[in-house]
């Protein structure tokens, strides 16, 4: 027999409940959008092989841990066995995300946004204005010069990601997307993180840069890392110039 009563939750935590009543059950807010690629997945698996599961919930019959088997199986119409850890938030979903190695970046952020984190807000806003991936956008708006650090993408993740300054980070991204002009590689790692440096280097002009390039317009090639991007860019910069100056250092 199905238990579709909501039972008294007190030490609920190690018994496994089974119903058929999915009302019950609803999503927590800030949780990621439901990937269809993976419901399609697991209806063919569930549909040829029903395997025990168990969906985490919370008092609330919020569901922590198994909104797209909790998915197939209200589609199928199968028995859904779940367990009840009371307490748990948001902060346990990405946990046991975090941990089952499911979420990306793009879902850390799309579930801040939905919670309205303002500092996430932003981020979404620059990271659709300029067309950067993450690794971009966390070191430009993070105020970095380089990939960012397991410290960084944590503090992302967990909801802790500070943007040091909007204002300025858009006008860095407005400069780089300037040399796409010159420069169909632009967007590569490498080359963003060697100008995110010349940004930051007191003998670098970037005005003197686009003259440079106006005049040497395919100079800009493809380097293996920021050094040689350097390098090429202090060649660059040099052209014709009476005072060289040194841009690696």
């Amino acid at each position: 027999m199905f238990n579709n009563t909501k039972e008294p939750m007190a030490n609920k935590s190690s018994h496994v409940h089974t119903t058929k009543d999915f009302l019950l059950f609803n999503s927590i807010e800030g949780n990621r959008n439901k990937n269809l690629m993976h419901i399609n997945r697991l209806r063919e698996s569930m549909a040829e092989k029903y395997l025990f599961t168990v969906i985490i919930v919370n008092e609330k019959y919020e569901i922590i841990d198994g909104q797209h088997r909790f998915e197939v199986i209200k589609e199928l119409d199968l028995p859904m066995h779940y367990i009840i850890c009371e307490g748990y938030g948001l902060n346990e979903v990405h946990v046991l995300n975090q941990n089952s190695k499911t979420w990306k970046s793009d879902d850390y952020l799309e579930a801040y946004c939905n919670l309205n984190y303002p500092q996430y807000v932003n981020y979404n806003i620059f990271k659709t204005r300029y067309q950067m991936g993450h690794k971009l956008c966390m070191a430009i708006l993070g105020g970095t010069t380089s990939s960012p650090g397991t410290s960084q993408i944590k503090d992302f993740h967990k909801g802790e990601f500070v943007i040091k300054n909007f204002k300025k980070s858009c006008s860095l991204a407005e400069r780089i997307e300037i040399l796409g002009k010159y420069y169909d590689g632009y967007k590569r790692s490498s080359f963003v993180f060697a100008m995110l440096k010349l940004f930051k280097n007191d003998n670098f002009e970037f005005t003197e840069f686009l003259q440079k390039l106006k005049i040497q317009p395919t100079s800009l090639m493809d380097c293996v890392n920021t050094e040689q991007y350097l390098s090429l860019i202090e060649e660059i910069y040099n052209y014709r110039r009476k005072l060289k100056v040194n841009l690696r250092f």
